[in-house]
């Protein structure tokens, strides 16, 4: 059986390692990323969508226009005339216009933007621009000596329109807004003409415009999933810092009430116990007809039975503050040199007759060359009653008990109490380790004990710096493991040499 531990003496337990929450995690994400992928748009967009395109106009702003110098300048060299240099000027100013449009929007706040009246006059910019390019199409070189000039506008309109869906995929429509008149000017003017090679270029144009339009608005559907996606993270991470404040806020009032009953329990100490001694030192006075007989009986079992209950309340109190302090950090550790094996085999003989009256055998095992612990004897001594006490209570008449203490593979020490009982199902340890936590076989067995055995070994052997470890197996056994860590464990020293060995040295 694998490993299990617990290092909280919290009675209320929440086992992380349990696979069902995250399963539940991975479910809820797996559900929204169908939801989100299976969105095909959101209207609420439309202010991000804006804002993006004009963030892409700014950032290639150079890029049309860059092309525009470079035709009218090769326009030039090729002799067409000034018509071109008119035409370069008036599609800058065009998408210079754009540009300083997309500049004001860019610095505007989403929440400002009216969307259709933005849109409007992007589509009304674009659609300048593309007159620019109509003006173009309809330019004339009959003094140039360029052969297939209409091929080489074509080839031009061509780059222009694929840079254009690629830069305005943020705005649906713009591309159509722009290419749509020039595409149509040139086919005309191919009609007109009717040569092969213009009849194919205008052919090849008109597939190519709604070729780009749909790149184009495959572009705006991802940018559009993209900002749905950010959207939801924004909420999830939002959902997430409200959850995470309110779960910080919750564990700090139940540390600090947790922290306020450890205290008041551990100051209690005195005026709980007062009582309780004078309750067991009167009964037990009454039971034992101290001061003379008893007449009625009766009133003699009485007093036993008030000597037995005030006598398990003060030892549950004992538990209670014991736990309590630890928990307080008010648990005082009187650190000296011990012996593990001494404390461990007086803890043995002290409940021997408990277990030789349930027919019980306790096997010894112990390694005899263990140095010396660094540690608290009265602390170690309470971890093993404690764990030997868990040992006799849970295990059938004519059972076995082993104990042993011996190294650890890391060089510190280690106390095992293994057993032959029922054993503890694996679902019910996390409630074992806990405070006050019975399993369903403590419950239903004859002697029910506090719960607090198991915590207060924890934080003893955490104060030691140790581990605790519990194996168990229904109807096997259970084994109990106290480690202390190799920082306890002393080194020998070497012997002195005495004056004899002194003189023959010399």
């Amino acid at each position: 059986m694998p490993l299990q531990r617990s290092n909280t003496a919290d009675k209320f337990i929440v086992d992380r390692r349990k696979r069902h929450r995250n399963s539940d995690v991975a479910r809820a994400v797996r559900k929204t990323r169908d939801r989100l992928s299976q969105q095909a748009g959101n209207p609420d967009f439309d202010r991000e969508l804006l804002k993006l395109h004009a963030r892409t106009m700014t950032s290639g702003a150079v890029v049309i226009p860059l092309l525009v110098l470079v035709i009218a300048a090769a326009g030039r060299l090729a002799g067409v005339g000034n018509e071109i240099g008119l035409w370069a000027l008036f599609t800058l100013t065009c998408y210079t216009t754009v540009v300083f449009m997309a500049r004001r929007i860019e610095r505007t706040e989403a929440s400002e933007l009216n969307s259709l009246q933005t849109r409007r006059e992007f589509l009304v910019g674009h659609f300048l621009c593309g007159l620019g390019w109509a003006w173009f199409v309809w330019l004339g070189c009959g003094a140039c000596e360029v052969d297939q000039f209409q091929v080489i506008k074509a080839v031009v309109l061509l780059f222009a329109m694929a840079g254009t869906a690629l830069m305005a995929s943020s705005l649906s429509g713009a591309l159509l807004a722009t290419f749509a008149f020039p595409v149509a000017l040139y086919a005309y003017a191919a009609t007109r003409s009717w040569m092969p090679v213009e009849v194919i270029m205008a052919g090849l144009l008109v597939l190519s415009l709604p070729f780009f339009a749909y790149i184009a608005s495959h572009l705006n559907r991802f940018s559009l999933l993209l900002l749905s996606f950010r959207s939801e993270k924004d909420a999830l991470i939002a959902e997430v810092e409200t959850a995470k404040s309110m779960s910080d806020e919750a564990r700090r009032r139940a540390e600090d009430a947790n922290l306020a009953k450890s205290r008041f329990l551990a100051s209690m100490s005195h005026e709980l116990r007062t009582p309780l001694n004078a309750i067991l030192g009167f009964s037990e006075v009454m039971a034992n007809e101290v001061l003379g007989p008893m007449s009625n009986p009766t009133y003699r079992d009485y007093a036993h039975d008030v000597h037995d209950s005030g006598q398990h309340l003060l030892d549950l109190i004992n538990e209670i503050l014991d736990l309590s302090r630890i928990e307080a950090g008010r648990y005082q550790l009187n650190e000296e040199p011990v012996m593990l094996l001494n404390i461990v085999e007086d803890c043995c003989h002290m409940m021997e007759l408990k277990a030789r009256n349930k027919d019980i055998r306790v096997v010894q095992d112990f390694e005899q060359t263990l140095p010396r612990l660094f540690a608290d004897e009265r602390a170690v001594r309470q971890i093993a009653l404690n764990l030997l006490s868990n040992a006799i209570k849970f295990t059938a008449t004519g059972g076995e008990i082993r104990v042993r203490v011996g190294w650890t593979a890391g060089g510190g020490q280690y106390i095992s109490i293994k057993d032959n009982g029922p054993g503890i199902p694996e679902d019910e340890i996390p409630i074992v380790l806990s405070a006050f936590g019975q399993g369903s076989i403590a419950i239903k067995s004859a002697e029910q004990g506090t719960g607090l055995g198991l915590p207060i070994v924890q934080g003893l052997l955490a104060m030691h710096g140790g581990e605790f470890e519990l194996h168990s197996k229904l109807r096997e056994g259970t084994e109990a493991i106290a480690i202390f860590p190799l920082s306890r464990v002393m080194e020998e020293l070497p012997a002195l040499p005495t004056a004899a060995v002194a003189v023959r040295r010399r």
